[in-house]
């Protein structure tokens, strides 16, 4: 945990990340902390990396190309901003994204249940943002999948997103949700951030303007780093 840098990290208000223990999501029983953090303060190292710009490849950003042949699906274009809590653009940050396909799989040996692999879909892929903070991807849109938390309990369908922002203290691990999806309200991952408006920051819009004709739906998902307005962090499930 850290506090604030006088450069002016604000942190989030209560409510806004989910707890380290939330009853409901099983698995957070057995590895939340058990002790109260150690809270140290933001040095350089903190505020100033990383950077960021490594090779990415030109299909890095379209999971639908990376194989030979076409995946299998609806075909998917997520888009938004990276912003920082003060609404300035965060140019060339790395962006990665993973998630299961169609059928709610992961092209993971740990992913076993039996819903058919893609063999032209792995699930990954990774972007910089241009100097105006955008960023899109093109990919399919994946499916819910069971994952025994708790009785009949399904994932709702989301894509996973890591960012690292300008500095380590903006480092960002979060879901993105698609709207009405009906399993929400048995979710208890999605449901373990107390605030509603945290929790509708997780939720894409359906962007009819930006859809790919005859090709592909589109979403939009922007993300705000650190401060009052940013998106919520993400408690990694087993």
């Amino acid at each position: 945990m850290t506090i604030p840098h006088p450069a002016g990290y604000r942190s989030p208000p209560p409510g806004t990340h989910p707890a380290l223990a939330s009853h409901d999501y099983r698995s957070t029983r057995l590895r939340a902390p058990s002790q109260a953090p150690v809270i140290l303060r933001d040095r350089l190292t903190e505020i100033t990396g990383p950077l960021l710009v490594g090779d990415v490849g030109p299909s890095d950003h379209d999971l639908t190309t990376q194989h030979a042949g076409e995946p299998i699906g609806q075909r998917i274009v997520v888009f938004g901003r990276v912003l920082d809590a003060d609404g300035r653009a965060v140019p060339d940050t790395l962006v990665e994204v993973w998630q299961a396909n169609a059928a709610g799989r992961y092209a993971h040996a740990g992913d076993n249940w039996p819903a058919p692999l893609d063999p032209n879909f792995s699930g990954g892929g990774r972007v910089l943002t241009d100097s105006a903070g955008n960023y899109s991807f093109t990919t399919i849109k994946p499916g819910a999948y069971p994952w025994g938390n708790h009785r009949n309990a399904w994932r709702p369908a989301h894509i996973h997103f890591s960012l690292f922002g300008r500095a380590f203290t903006q480092r960002l691990v979060t879901q993105m949700y698609f709207p009405d999806d009906p399993l929400f309200a048995q979710d208890p991952i999605y449901n373990s951030v107390p605030d509603e408006a945290a929790r509708r920051r997780m939720i894409s819009t359906f962007d009819l303007e930006a859809t790919r004709p005859d090709w592909a739906l589109a979403y939009r998902f922007d993300i705000v780093l650190r401060g009052r307005e940013q998106s919520v962090f993400e408690e990694p499930h087993e």
